[in-house]
C-alpha cells in the first residue's frame, strides 16, 4: 500500500484513473483483522463478496517511492468537477465556502482515490466525503437489494444526521438514499432494499442483519466510506466492518474518516485501502472554553443534587453508565416538577426522537 502524508493540503499517488461505474452489539475487539472476515457458514463471504486486497508491508505506511502531481486545495466548490445539480444544492443550501477539510480532500475523493481524512467532529467531514460519493454515483440505477455507495457509521444517531445532511443533495442527482439502522423497523429497512437503493447509510450490526437475510448485497458497491471509524473500534465493530469491506467490489474506492488512527483502524487500513492518501487537517485542535466542575457527592445527596441541576433554566443533559441510571432519575424528576426524557440503548428510536 503506497501512502503519501498531508497536513491540510492534498496529497498524491492516487489510482490511475476514476472508477466509472456505475442496536447493534459489536463482536469482539479482540478478533483478528489479519484474517479475511468469514462467512458464517464457513464458506466463501456472504453477498458474492470479493475478499481481501493484496497484503501490505508491516511497520508504519510505506510512503510512495512514486509522486505524482498533487491536486491543490480548493477554494470555491466551483472550481470542483462536479454535477451541475450538486453545485446548485449548494448555493441553495447556503454552502458556499468548502471547509478546509473539504476543500483539501475533494480534488482526491473526486477522483476515486482512496483517502484518509483526519479531523475533529464538526470539522465539515460529511460533505467531504458526501459530495464526492454522490457526484461519483450520479447517473447509475441501483438494482433492487444492490446498492451503488456505502456509509458506516458507529450509532443510528449519527446515522440520521449524516442522512439529513446528505438528502438534499442526493435529491438534486435523482439518487435514492436509505437509512438502515437497529431500533427501528427491519422489514421497513428491507422494503426499501428492496425496492432500489443507490447509496446507503448504515450501523454495522444492522447492515450484516439484512445481510443474512438476504435483503441487501454488497457485490456493486463503488464508493465505501467509513465515518467515526475510531467510534466504531471503540464499540467493537471492527470485524463487522471488516466483513462488509471483504464484500465490497475490490477495485472501488474507500474512504476513512476518523480523528485518529490506532489499534484495530490501523489494521483495517492497512488491509483494505491501497495508494491512499492522508489529510490531516486539525485533528489535534481542541475546543477551550469548556468549564469542567466535578463535585463529589454523597450517594444520599445524590437525587436532590440530580434534581437541582436538571430545574434550572434551559436544557440540562445529563449523561450516565447504564440503562438502569437513565430510567431512575427519569422516572423520580417529573414527580419535583421537571420534565425528562430518558433514551438510551434499550430503547427504540421514536423515544430518541421524542427526548430531540
Amino acid at each position: 500500500m503506497n501512502l503519501t502524508r498531508t497536513d491540510n493540503s492534498p496529497s498524491s499517488r492516487g489510482r490511475a484513473g476514476g472508477l466509472a461505474l456505475g442496536p447493534d452489539a459489536g463482536s469482539r475487539r479482540g478478533a483478528r483483522l489479519g484474517m479475511s472476515a468469514p462467512s458464517r457458514s464457513g464458506g466463501p463471504s456472504r453477498s458474492g463478496g470479493h475478499g481481501r486486497r493484496p497484503a501490505v508491508a508491516q511497520g508504519e505506511f510505506a510512503r510512495s517511492r512514486t509522486v505524482s502531481p498533487t491536486p491543490p486545495v480548493v477554494e470555491a466548490f466551483a472550481d470542483l468537477d462536479m454535477p451541475e445539480q450538486l453545485l446548485a444544492a449548494l448555493t441553495a443550501q447556503g454552502v458556499r465556502v468548502p471547509f478546509p477539510i473539504q476543500g483539501a480532500t475533494l480534488p482526491d475523493t473526486l477522483a476515486g482515490r482512496d483517502v484518509l481524512g483526519r479531523g475533529r467532529t464538526g470539522s465539515g467531514k460529511t460533505l467531504a466525503y458526501g459530495l464526492a460519493l454522490l457526484a461519483r454515483t450520479a447517473g447509475q440505477r441501483a438494482e433492487p437489494r444492490r446498492p451503488l455507495a456505502l456509509v458506516l457509521v458507529p450509532t443510528r444517531e449519527l446515522a440520521q444526521q449524516v442522512t439529513d445532511a446528505l438528502t438534499p443533495y442526493a435529491r438534486s442527482v435523482r439518487l435514492r438514499l436509505t437509512t438502515v439502522v437497529g431500533g427501528m423497523p427491519i422489514g421497513r429497512q428491507a422494503n426499501a432494499l428492496r425496492g432500489g437503493a443507490e447509496v446507503v447509510v448504515a450501523t454495522p450490526g444492522r447492515l450484516n442483519d439484512l445481510i443474512d437475510r438476504g435483503d441487501c448485497l454488497l457485490d456493486q458497491v463503488a464508493v465505501t466510506v467509513l465515518d467515526e471509524a475510531d467510534q466504531m473500534a471503540g464499540m467493537g465493530f471492527m470485524p463487522q466492518v471488516a466483513e462488509v469491506l471483504g464484500q465490497v467490489r475490490p477495485e472501488g474506492q474507500r474512504m476513512l474518516f476518523s480523528a485518529t488512527l490506532d489499534h484495530d483502524v490501523d489494521r483495517l487500513v492497512r488491509r483494505y485501502f491501497t495508494d491512499l492518501v492522508v489529510h490531516s487537517v486539525d485533528p489535534s485542535a481542541a475546543v477551550t472554553t469548556t468549564e469542567r466542575h466535578v463535585p463529589h457527592v454523597h450517594g444520599a445527596d445524590k437525587h436532590r443534587r440530580t434534581t437541582r441541576i436538571a430545574a434550572r433554566e434551559g436544557r440540562v443533559v445529563t449523561f450516565v453508565d447504564t440503562g438502569r441510571a437513565v430510567d431512575e432519575p427519569t422516572g423520580h424528576l417529573p414527580a419535583d416538577g421537571v420534565q425528562a426524557a430518558g433514551p438510551h440503548g434499550g430503547k427504540s428510536q421514536p423515544v430518541f426522537d421524542a427526548a430531540a
